[in-house]
């Protein structure tokens, strides 16, 4: 059976679409560095390395990959260059395959999670952090879960007002206090509220500043211990959203927020708009955090559940 229909024709038309951009530019790059030879040989591993690392794959994953490539043009003396896409899509897929600790078939399906499942999304202002909430809220709604979203980004109003709309749009509750009250007392608040309501998912919005490490470590720490009053294993996974597009910098925002707090899933968005589409391979490689949801449109469910086969295939689709 199908991911619930996740990948129906117009998912993984989406899918491919929302990563024309990257292959567009990555095989555009490789066939002219492989046009007039016939074997992978240095010159060819060098231009692949140029290219890998211009599409944001990372230096770390990039050095892997060729890796694993030479080893392999080694021991199948024969490698030509007209195989070099076959060979890296099958080493892209067994990097990511090596990355995952687990695969996610059904996140958006809460019979095996913990009830009420409480997440906690972390991430910088403006990578789609609120946007991210409400998709995922719209998501577990339509499949008939309960939902509620707390609004515990209080730092900025816009933040508040952002998530309030969305719960509009989406008619899922939203807990809210306005701007600048106490993160953790919405945090709180919005625990209570789900399990009196009887919620399967609580969402907490948070505050999206890396004012100072310590500043913001504390922050999410009180708010973790005040989940723990009511419900003692909350948060059920802290979510860290990056912005695909900003590529070398969503990496560099990945390395903060694990510095301050255990991340335990990655939602990476807008990469429909951008070649950087490679920083999901290293992003993957580099933290061994599973990539648990990728934005790839506007639409409400263009968020989609990262499903490595069908990004690999989508990443090197019409090629060879």
């Amino acid at each position: 059976m199908g991911l619930f229909g996740f990948f129906s024709k117009e998912k993984k038309e989406t899918l491919d679409k929302g990563l024309e951009k990257t292959k567009d530019s990555f095989f555009g790059k490789l066939s002219r560095a492989i046009v007039g030879k016939t074997t992978i040989d240095e010159d060819v591993l060098d231009e692949l390395e140029d290219i890998l690392v211009s599409s944001d794959v990372g230096v770390e994953t990039t050095v892997k990959v060729i890796k694993r490539i030479e080893e392999r043009v080694a021991r199948d003396k024969y490698a030509s260059t007209a195989e070099l896409d076959s060979i890296l899509r099958e080493e892209i897929a067994a990097l990511l395959t090596e990355n995952k600790s687990v695969d996610i078939r059904d996140s958006f399906e809460t019979e095996h999670l913990p009830k009420p499942f409480v997440m906690m999304v972390v991430g910088v202002n403006g990578v789609g952090k609120t946007t991210t909430i409400g998709k995922l809220a719209h998501q577990f709604h339509q499949r008939g879960h309960k939902v509620v979203l707390g609004a515990a980004d209080t730092f900025r109003a816009a933040a508040v007002d952002q998530l309030k709309l969305w719960g509009q749009r989406v008619n899922v509750p939203v807990i809210d206090h306005g701007m600048n009250t106490d993160p953790s007392a919405v945090a709180y608040d919005a625990i209570k509220k789900g399990v009196e309501s009887n919620a399967d998912v609580i969402i907490i919005d948070t505050a999206g500043r890396l004012h100072t490490k310590v500043n913001l470590m504390n922050e999410l720490s009180k708010i973790k211990r005040v989940m723990q009053k009511i419900l003692p294993d909350a948060p059920h996974e802290v979510l860290l959203v990056l912005d695909g597009s900003t590529g070398q910098n969503a990496v560099i925002q990945a390395r903060e927020f694990t510095k301050v707090t255990d991340i335990t899933a990655l939602a990476i968005t807008k990469l429909d708009g951008t070649a950087k589409g490679g920083v999901v391979i290293g992003i993957s490689d580099e933290f061994k955090i599973p990539v648990k949801y990728i934005g790839v449109g506007e639409k409400m469910d263009d968020l989609q559940v990262f499903d490595r086969a069908e990004f690999v295939d989508s990443l090197f689709k019409k090629i060879g």
